[in-house]
């Protein structure tokens, strides 16, 4: 027999992740939360617990997100026990996804590196760092 590729709980993590984002969407629109999504679900082998991170547009607000959704994660628990007939639904917990944020703030370090790099080179940009010609000739 062929090994699978994915081990159940990936696929459970999988099927969960798109449930819950309906659900979160659902909820967030229904109680007036800031506005979140589902990024990742990741559930323990013995399938008791399952973390689930989401992310918000507001991420100063993340913390209410977080806090109402798990006030809500008991009836997402009842709702996926119907929706995916799985003897053992896992109990749920919500995280606030801090890796957008810190995307986010490592792209505007970048930008803010090569806007002091063009300002501190005075026009020398493509310019062999030994001062020499520079780097594309059609520059001239």
């Amino acid at each position: 027999m062929p090994k699978r590729s994915f081990s159940r709980t990936d696929r459970l993590s999988a099927q969960f992740r798109r449930e819950l984002g309906v659900l979160v969407h659902e909820a967030v629109r229904e109680h007036l939360l800031p506005s979140a999504s589902v990024s990742d679900v990741e559930i323990t082998r013995d399938l008791a617990h399952a973390r689930v991170y989401v992310t918000a547009l507001q991420a100063e607000r993340s913390g209410e997100v977080v806090r109402a959704l798990n006030e809500l994660a008991r009836g997402f628990r009842q709702q996926l026990g119907r929706m995916l007939r799985i003897r053992q639904v896992p109990e749920l917990h919500f995280h606030y996804d801090a890796s957008v944020d810190r995307g986010e703030r490592i792209d505007q370090l970048l930008r803010e590196a090569a806007r002091r790099d063009a300002v501190r080179g005075d026009g020398a940009e493509g310019a062999d760092p030994a001062g020499s010609a520079p780097a594309d000739p059609s520059a001239d």
